[in-house]
């Protein structure tokens, strides 16, 4: 339980800095480009148009709303933080006593650091994260919803309860799980690839004879992760854009945003205009080539 609560502070903690961050990024995601790009030089010194990065957006942001309004959709995103953390916990422990249970009834153990022991573990973290995406999800949608209302100057979505009951009286259940599906297929792709990676790694490319190993190890396992984090983040893009589609935002609506019917037609959308990777890039935003500014609606096209 003290583990659980240390982790719910540190979580919070994190959350709290790199909100402004997330905020921004899901601007992005989005489509919202409130500045018009501005002539710049690239890492080669050509000059090329650039769209403003994550500094001048915060500035813009600041200068609309102050410095709170970096923070919109804080809350929400606090509960599912803490909820996602403690049944993520719970889950895991549930899974761990379960392993004890089939090693004292017989089965033999799998040795740590073998295929087999990776699969086994990775099984059991995705199981947990599922399970935590899903219970924390309605809370992930009301912090997206919050936050794209920035764009329409909306205050539909204005805190947690009033949020929920908005949700629930407008599209029902279903409203709550908007884009959960690639968010899910998302997170257990990117874990699977990332422990897999680094187990062939540490298994076929490191020699246990080599000093500082374990740092190493620990090495390979950050780069991995962010190799599939990279993969995978399309399904992060699809799924923020199905969470606040057709939501009665402006930021989710015609002429602003296309409706889409299911995120298969989301994803094959992006895909056809090239913009699998809006938003993973808060630095050296190159103009998108092809791409109109229209100031009306503040967009691409």
């Amino acid at each position: 339980m003290a583990d659980t609560c240390g982790q719910v502070l540190l979580g919070s903690g994190l959350t709290v800095l790199s909100h402004p961050l997330m905020y921004i990024k899901v601007l992005i995601q989005v489509g919202h480009e409130p500045l018009a790009p501005t002539l710049g030089r690239n890492l080669f010194g050509r000059q090329v148009y650039q769209l403003p990065g994550l500094f001048a957006y915060a500035k813009h942001i600041i200068k609309v709303d102050g410095k709170v309004g970096l923070f919109k959709g804080l809350g929400p995103r606090l509960c599912a933080g803490t909820i996602g953390t403690v049944v993520h916990s719970r889950v895991v422990q549930k899974c761990q006593e379960q392993g004890t249970a089939q090693v004292l009834g017989g089965q033999q153990k799998a040795v740590e650091g073998s295929l087999q022991h990776v699969v086994n573990e990775t099984t059991k973290e995705m199981i947990a994260r599922s399970c935590a995406t899903i219970v924390t999800h309605p809370f992930h949608v009301i912090t997206l919803r919050c936050m794209v209302q920035f764009i329409g100057r909306e205050t539909k979505y204005s805190g947690v309860f009033d949020s929920i009951i908005t949700v629930y009286r407008e599209e029902g259940i279903l409203g709550f799980f908007a884009g959960l599906i690639p968010r899910l297929l998302g997170d257990v792709l990117s874990l699977w690839i990332c422990n897999l990676l680094a187990h062939l790694i540490n298994t076929y490319a490191i020699d246990d004879s080599m000093s500082h190993t374990g740092e190493i190890k620990n090495c390979s396992q950050a780069v991995t992760g962010f190799f599939a984090s990279m993969l995978t983040y399309p399904f992060v893009l699809v799924s923020n854009l199905m969470a606040v589609n057709n939501c009665g935002l402006a930021g989710g609506l015609p002429p602003y945003a296309s409706v889409y019917p299911t995120w298969v037609d989301c994803w094959r959308h992006l895909s056809r205009e090239g913009n699998m990777s809006r938003g993973n890039s808060l630095f050296f935003r190159k103009l998108p080539a092809g791409k109109m500014y229209a100031i009306d609606q503040k967009r691409f096209f």
